[in-house]
């Protein structure tokens, strides 16, 4: 059957020294080009994504000042970036999630070659350190499966979640798709360095101090000082 192109779609801001060259060279094996938002970074980020995906074509769009504070609003310019390409399947991760390192492209392939689904579902594991990741009533994401692969259908009308904090990284068009969740999993190391998580929690306290759009005792308990944590095993 016709793979299909995938494009790799993802958002970026300042992430020289963090974990964007990994998580692009461990995507680049299986991904056909990628249309990447630089969301207002003062570093060299946008050189960085040039350089892990050479050889495959990149679009870097750079926003002069960054749009975060109103997310639906950089959501809908990702996704209007990356629908300029004419992609047929979009892969949407952050900078700093990977897919374990035995998903390959094999699997990929059978995934985006097959035409009863148009969505695949994965489990997003928060890590709290290079090698273990928080499990306790405040951070469940990997006990749910989520969005990550998407076939573009350029015949239905997309409509988004309308908040401008956690407004989901698709348009909520996508839940009348079908759909399978897959065992693959994702390491999400957004979470896994104190002084990340020392800058998210003050990043929420920000711009969203009556957890309107969010959970109070979730942004409280991001700085917890012993979590419990379970041990990543490959």
């Amino acid at each position: 059957m016709d793979r299909g192109k995938l494009t790799l779609s993802m958002i970026v801001k300042n992430e020289s020294g963090r974990f964007l060259h990994e998580a692009l060279q461990r995507h680049k094996k299986f991904i056909d080009e990628a249309v990447i938002i630089d969301d207002g970074s003062t570093d060299n980020t946008a050189e960085i994504c040039l350089e892990a995906l050479a050889g495959i074509p990149v679009r870097v769009i750079r926003n002069e000042c960054s749009k975060f504070h109103d997310e639906v609003t950089l959501r809908k310019q990702q996704w209007d970036e990356t629908v300029l390409t004419s992609p047929q399947w979009i892969m949407n991760l952050d900078a700093d999630e990977m897919f374990e390192e035995s998903f390959d492209k094999l699997q990929v392939d059978e995934l985006i070659s097959q035409t009863d689904h148009d969505v695949f579902y994965f489990r997003l594991y928060d890590m709290w350190s290079s090698t273990h990741y928080r499990d306790d009533a405040y951070w469940q994401a990997h006990h749910f499966y989520r969005p990550f692969l998407v076939r573009y259908r350029p015949d239905i009308p997309y409509v988004w979640r309308e908040t401008p904090q956690h407004c989901g990284r698709f348009p909520l068009s996508i839940g009348h798709f079908t759909y399978q969740c897959h065992p693959a999993r994702i390491q999400h190391f957004g979470w896994s360095r104190e002084e990340d998580r020392a800058a998210k929690y003050k990043r929420y306290q920000l711009l969203d101090p009556d957890a309107r759009y969010g959970w109070k005792e979730q942004y409280e308990s991001i700085l917890d000082e012993s979590p419990p944590l379970v041990k990543w095993e490959e």
